[in-house]
């Protein structure tokens, strides 16, 4: 189908054909804005000719060690330089990227140690407790650790630095690009709907694509000024960080999250761009008058993670801000939905405006499709009403989950990646989402599977029976919280409970409310969760 009859002499050449590689973006930056501001954090100032060269040097460091292709390269890393050329130096030597929340408890670290088979981790200082415990409960080889030391850190002593790593390697060193741009690029994992994380496998193909259609979707010309607000654990960045490059941009660094922060890289550094949680445009909604600083330009600002209450969106967007709702998930690269803002729509202003902009979106350019499907894989009315599973496909679906055949044919069953969302279509296309997948919650834009809270509090001697659920929080979206039967005699207080289960799970995943009460269940046995969280609703309501 759609080929010539005769097609001699017509084949892929080096002339006609490279495997598309973000990595392309950078090298092509090297050359062309060699001069121009790359990398900004704190007096870290890299051009893109010291940028590339770094890079290089960190990918020949990496081979020094051992490191050859097809081999994972973990960081438990905050928003800093060493994380953003990771994302351009581990693959730049062949190996895959695996970026681990620095949020997560040693238990799953392991894990994620285990299953990806990590053979080295740059990890900052102050994640080095997190990293040895972590070593500690491993079944195999652990990962040699390198470690970086960030602006106010001082070194260990006890491992080989970052700099020292990147100092000792060339600067020359040939990039190891795919040549088949289904290579994996990077692994990701995921809470998903079960207590163990699934390794969320990127290709270099999708993160390119993904770059091109972020910049489409955010409108950006050249040289936009990025703030990385939005963790490069999370689905690496959105991609974002491998995206400026290629518009000549400067990614600037934020390793902790303030008001304050954001408002000095604005009027400071001159963001142009930068992505969030919804708890972010609240943290600034609600900050401190002292915190704030003028500015003359509007910075654009992509949200996700949970959908944005309009009321925040009216309550931020007169601040100096234009707002633009994405959707997406670790497999989808990060955001694969835009609220695309339609002409039409200009008149709309107040809660009109916020209400149209809360919508969920349609699909981005380089996504093939985005729809909500019925239980039987079929598309649903567009009617505003009713409801489905939104569904995507296209090169910006992940390649699968990693040594996970059953969850990854499960995932694409009928030939559509099935997100587990909840939503309707509006008649003009637009994806608006009631509620996300029933077991997951979304804490200030981390995902929170209630299967592994549950499991946590089962272990408590006291408890006979649980379910955890979503409660609205103002200021994370999401917070858990349990419901709890108890053993007949057994007496245990709210306070106990959470304490039991901060000291087995990160703190994000620990329920702040604990409803003691008999359980709703059908009549064989199954818990009825959407009654749950229609108490939770109502709890200090």
């Amino acid at each position: 189908m759609g080929w010539l009859a005769d097609e001699t002499g017509l084949g892929k050449t080096p002339a006609n054909y490279a495997a598309l590689t973000p990595l392309s973006h950078l090298r092509r930056a090297a050359d062309i804005f060699a001069h121009r501001t790359a990398l900004v954090w704190k007096t870290t100032r890299l051009s893109y000719a010291d940028y590339a060269a770094r890079v290089s040097q960190l990918a020949h460091g990496l081979t020094q060690h051992g490191i050859r292709p097809g081999d994972v390269v973990a960081t438990l890393l905050p928003n800093i330089p060493a994380q953003a050329e990771a994302h351009f130096g581990v693959p730049a030597c062949g190996a895959v990227l695996n970026t681990i929340n620095t949020r997560l408890e040693p238990e799953t670290v392991a894990y994620i140690f285990d299953h990806a088979g990590a053979k080295l981790l740059i990890c900052d200082t102050a994640f080095l407790g997190l990293a040895e415990a972590a070593i500690a409960l491993m079944q195999g080889e652990p990962p040699v650790i390198i470690e970086a030391v960030d602006h106010g850190f001082t070194a260990s002593g006890r491992y080989e630095t970052y700099e020292d790593l990147v100092g000792g390697g060339d600067p020359g060193f040939a990039w190891i690009l795919p040549e088949d741009e289904w290579e994996s690029l990077a692994i990701n994992y995921t809470s998903g709907t079960t207590g163990r994380p699934k390794g969320v496998v990127y290709h270099h193909r999708g993160a390119y694509l993904a770059t091109t259609g972020n910049a489409l979707a955010w409108r950006m010309q050249l040289f936009p000024v990025y703030l990385t607000i939005v963790p490069l654990f999370h689905c690496n960045g959105w991609c974002h960080t491998w995206m400026i490059p290629m518009l000549g941009g400067t990614v600037v660094c934020c390793r902790d999250i303030t008001a304050k922060a954001i408002y000095d890289a604005i009027a400071d550094e001159g963001v142009s761009h930068f992505g969030g949680a919804p708890i972010v445009l609240n943290t600034m909604i609600n900050c401190k008058p002292e915190d704030r600083r003028d500015f003359s330009h509007i910075v654009e600002v992509f949200t996700a993670g949970a959908p944005p209450p309009a009321a925040t969106l009216a309550a931020f967007e007169p601040l100096g801000f234009n707002v633009t709702q994405v959707y997406g998930l670790t497999e989808t690269y990060g955001p694969a939905t835009e609220c695309l803002w339609q002409t039409e729509w200009n008149h709309a202003t107040g809660d009109d405006r916020a209400a149209l902009k809360a919508r969920t979106g349609v699909a981005m350019a380089m996504l093939d499709g985005a729809e909500v499907h019925d239980s039987h894989g079929a598309p649903v009315a567009r009617d505003a009403q009713h409801l489905g599973e939104i569904a995507m496909r296209g090169n910006m679906v992940m390649k699968g989950y990693y040594k996970n055949a059953q969850a990854t044919a499960e995932a694409f069953n009928g030939g559509w990646f099935r997100t587990g969302d909840i939503a309707f279509q509006h008649s003009d296309g637009y994806l608006k989402i009631t509620d996300r997948a029933k077991d997951i919650i979304i804490s200030g834009g981390e995902n929170v599977s209630s299967v592994e809270v549950e499991g946590a509090l089962m272990h408590h001697p006291a408890v006979s029976l649980c379910a955890v659920v979503a409660k609205p929080d103002a200021k994370w979206g999401e917070v858990p919280c349990a419901f709890v039967e108890l053993k007949p005699g057994a007496k245990v207080t709210e306070a106990e409970l959470i304490a039991h289960c901060r000291a087995r799970l990160a703190g994000f995943k620990t329920p702040k409310f604990v409803v003691f009460a008999e359980l709703p269940k059908t009549s064989t046995g199954k818990i009825q969760k959407y009654e749950l969280r229609a108490v939770a609703k109502l709890l200090d309501a």
